[in-house]
């Protein structure tokens, strides 16, 4: 199911501004400033908006000229050998539970380009419970969020951090304001 960028933007709690420097002739200089344009959203959660920043399909990554790899599928995950860094906004919770179950869940991580993502289950402690074979780093930028692990949960308010090494997890927002996470994801194995 692809989505609409145009209606994903307006949809987005804040437009993420992407600025890109390059190195030219030894002088630095910023060759684009302008708002990121590869934004998803999910219907079965109005608010949650996914703004792929960069993204790249090789580690080293290439530096010189233009290299975002926007050309690649939208993923959750990275390609295989490279990054992706993106900004998600999550709503409250309270604005669609109840109303979310596996056919929502399962259409929002096909959307996203990654099915085998979702660890759904009815019994689990959250409906978008996922594990993907990467490692992630996440700072927690605006709001509180509450991180969903099979043992635990960890609440995270603004400035907190998160690395997360390829386990199964959610983001479970149950405060009245949105909250909004930069990710860098990588590639990674186990």
């Amino acid at each position: 199911m692809a989505i609409d960028n145009k209606a994903a933007m307006s949809n987005a709690a804040k437009p993420v501004r992407r600025i890109v420097c390059v190195d030219e002739n030894q002088k630095s200089k910023a060759i684009s400033d302008a708002p990121v344009t590869d934004v998803r959203i999910d219907p079965a959660r109005p608010g949650y908006s996914d703004s792929r920043v960069w993204v790249t399909d090789r580690t080293p990554a290439r530096i010189a000229g233009m290299s975002d790899a926007a050309h690649l599928p939208h993923t959750i995950e990275p390609p295989t050998g490279g990054s992706v860094c993106r900004i998600v906004t999550f709503p409250p919770d309270k604005t669609w539970q109840g109303k979310v179950g596996a056919r929502e869940v399962q259409n929002f991580f096909a959307a996203a380009g990654s099915p085998a993502a979702s660890t759904y289950a009815k019994s689990a402690a959250h409906p978008y419970m996922q594990k993907t074979r990467t490692l992630d780093y996440c700072l927690v930028l605006e709001g509180e969020i509450t991180l969903v692990l099979d043992k635990e949960e960890v609440h995270l308010k603004a400035g907190d951090t998160v690395v997360q090494r390829g386990t199964n997890h959610a983001w479970s927002n149950r405060l009245d304001a949105p909250c909004t996470i930069a990710f860098s994801l990588h590639d990674g194995k186990y």
